[in-house]
């Protein structure tokens, strides 16, 4: 009974000290100690700390604190002076975790601050706590985030960021959206600003997966940004799920931007869905054009490995082919001056390959173009490439071009991890129809047959100029039975009496027996090794090269008709001059030869000059089976 008594006592007296203590601390006057808090905090950090106001406390396991008229300042190298200033700040702090040496804040509240973050490229960032402001345990775990009327100075040398963000929390505000934001300086070091509006509560607490709502219109240099949706973890972006539009000059300068390595292009609009879990972004339903070019498709960007991931399927409806030009390395179109500064103009594409691009990605995507027009140099109709990307090598396989009638396909493999880069082609032509392959030219408009080829060439360089100007290999173009048009054949001789004849009745057609033009390649020159074409009106023959390297021509054809005409004054056709360039004009001793025997001729009888221009057709048939077989096998020693 005493016992019991006594058990009673004691515990009474301690739920009254409990009691007195709560009531003590509830009633402490808190605001006494901000002169020793304020001491022992710069004292610890090495920088300023001060409440210049007042200070209350409703301890607890989690206390609430509120200090009016805070100023922290940075550390000694960095540009802003205060980490943060404010008329008023209110936050929790969970005493556990504070006893262990952490400090875990979930909830903070600002009025009219000035919040300056600065990291450095050495880990060195002014809200880590210690004096070692490297050191990332230093860094407080905030949960809960609310500014109303506050300014916050990002710097972050290592992103070329620069940026000074406002926040006005407006209560007329819808309630989904009550924070507006405007921001504005340098991100990548390109200009930057932005402007929107989210929730009133930023949730910088992992372990809070509540969706935080958000619309924000961003321009980073040419590119422009408006998206609307939610993200989950503003901290470290865990999830988002949002529309987006996109607009810029060039794709290619996402990569500055993002880290995404996409090509060259036109100016560009797109819209669609963004996704991000993780480490792994996916934008799906894309709608939009590049240039005068529509483009739809979905693509994945994951960064979950050292080296990021980009996968996906993107295509085209209509492709305007000015607008591959970009991509594939050619000047744009309009660039060039014309007249005589045309034949020093390159043709092959000179844009150099970025390797450091190359490497810093990895990708796996497929594009098709259902319809392409507006191609100048061949008459592509579709096309399709698949396009893989690991660790510094390139491979478009398969590579499938439809051009006129017929299909070009095979692959192209471009090594970047060796200087200059190497590459190979193997190109597979079958097909392509003749009067579909020069449609400009109304002498083909008549003329039918299928044209066969192959192109193997292995080079280095680094832009597509190099590369075909270092490139070894051998390049065949093959063309069985068919017809072609005998003006054309009538031009290539000069045959001024079966012109006007094919002038006043209108063009015909002779039989095509066989074609071939062939050539071994070494070190970016192209020495033919056949070059024939044979119909039942004339044999063709020629010989020559092509400079790859100086984008020359040097061909010589000799025509030899297998009828008799009048008015001819057969002789030799060269073909020179340069890819931008080129000219086809008659051998000029071979011309003068016949020219001045007709003169002669003339002297003496002007009827005797015309027996000058009558041709006895020499011409033989040729051996189709041999010159195509010959054609079709490359010379040793050409790779």
């Amino acid at each position: 009974m005493f016992q019991s008594v006594t058990t009673r006592k004691w515990l009474a007296g301690i739920v009254a000290s409990f009691i007195a203590l709560t009531l003590g601390l509830y009633f402490f006057p808190w605001d006494s100690l901000r002169e020793p808090i304020n001491r022992y905090v710069s004292e610890q950090l090495g920088r300023r700390f001060e409440i210049t106001q007042h200070l209350t406390v409703h301890p607890g396991l989690t206390s609430t604190v509120r200090a009016e008229g805070v100023e922290f300042a940075n550390p000694e190298w960095a540009s802003e002076p205060y980490l943060l200033k404010a008329s008023v700040a209110e936050f929790d702090i969970e005493l556990l975790p504070l006893l262990l040496g952490k400090l875990v804040l979930p909830r903070i509240v600002l009025t009219e601050a000035k919040i300056g973050l600065q990291i450095e490229p050495d880990g060195r960032r002014t809200w880590a706590l210690s004096r070692d402001t490297s050191d990332t345990s230093a860094v407080p775990k905030i949960g809960a985030l609310r500014v109303d009327k506050g300014t916050v100075q990002y710097r972050a040398a290592a992103l070329g960021a620069n940026i000074t963000a406002q926040f006005t929390l407006a209560e007329e505000a819808t309630a989904q959206l009550p924070l507006r934001f405007e921001a504005a300086g340098q991100w990548k070091n390109e200009a930057f600003s932005a402007e929107g509006r989210s929730g009133g509560v930023l949730q910088l607490n992992q372990n809070i997966q509540a969706p935080f709502p958000v619309e924000v219109n961003a321009v980073a240099g040419r590119t422009r940004l408006k998206a609307k949706g939610l993200i989950t973890n503003l901290a470290e972006f865990a999830s988002v799920d949002a529309t987006f539009d996109l607009q810029g000059r060039n794709l290619e300068e996402l990569y500055r931007l993002l880290g995404v390595v996409l090509p060259s292009t036109p100016p560009y609009k797109l819209r669609g869905k963004l996704v991000k879990n993780g480490k792994v972004w996916a934008a799906s339903q894309i709608q939009g054009v590049l240039g005068k070019s529509d483009l739809s498709g979905a693509l994945s960007f994951d960064q979950t490995a050292a080296v990021p991931m980009l996968t996906g399927k993107v295509a085209s409806k209509l492709l305007d082919f000015a607008d591959l030009g970009a991509v594939i390395g050619l000047a744009p179109s309009g660039s060039s001056s014309p007249g005589a500064a045309a034949a020093s103009r390159k043709v092959l594409p000179v844009a150099t390959l970025d390797v450091a691009r190359l490497k810093a990605m990895n990708a796996d995507v497929t594009y098709a173009a259902a319809d392409i027009r507006h191609v100048q140099v061949l008459p592509l109709d579709k096309g399709s490439v698949h396009v893989k990307l690991m660790a510094g090598v390139l491979q478009l396989d398969p590579v499938s071009l439809g051009v006129a009638g017929g299909t070009v396909a095979g692959r192209i493999h471009i090594d970047a991890n060796v200087v200059p880069a190497a590459f190979s082609t193997r190109l597979d032509v079958r097909g392509l129809q003749l009067n579909q392959l020069l449609p400009a030219v109304e002498t083909t408009k008549s003329s039918l047959g299928k044209i066969t080829g192959q192109f193997d060439l292995t080079g280095r360089g680094n832009s597509a100029a190099q590369m075909l100007g270092s490139a070894s290999g051998n390049v065949a173009v093959l063309m069985g039975k068919g017809e072609i048009s005998n003006i054309l054949l009538e031009y290539m001789g000069l045959d001024g009496g079966e012109i006007i004849k094919f002038l006043v009745r209108g063009d015909r057609t002779v039989q095509l027996r066989c074609a071939a033009a062939a050539f071994d390649v070494k070190q970016g020159l192209m020495v033919s090794r056949a070059i024939v074409l044979d119909t039942s009106d004339t044999v063709i023959n020629g010989r020559g090269q092509v400079s790859l390297a100086h984008e020359t021509l040097d061909i010589i054809l000799e025509p030899a008709p297998k009828d008799r005409s009048i008015l001819s004054l057969r002789s030799p056709l060269r073909i020179g001059g340069t890819f931008a360039a080129p000219s086809a004009s008659p051998d000029k001793a071979a011309l003068a030869g016949r020219a001045g025997i007709a003169l002669l001729l003339a002297a003496i009888n002007p009827l005797l000059a015309l027996a000058a221009t009558i041709e006895t057709g020499p011409g033989q048939d040729a051996d189709c089976q041999a010159v195509l077989a010959q054609a079709a096998k490359p010379a040793a020693g050409t790779r």
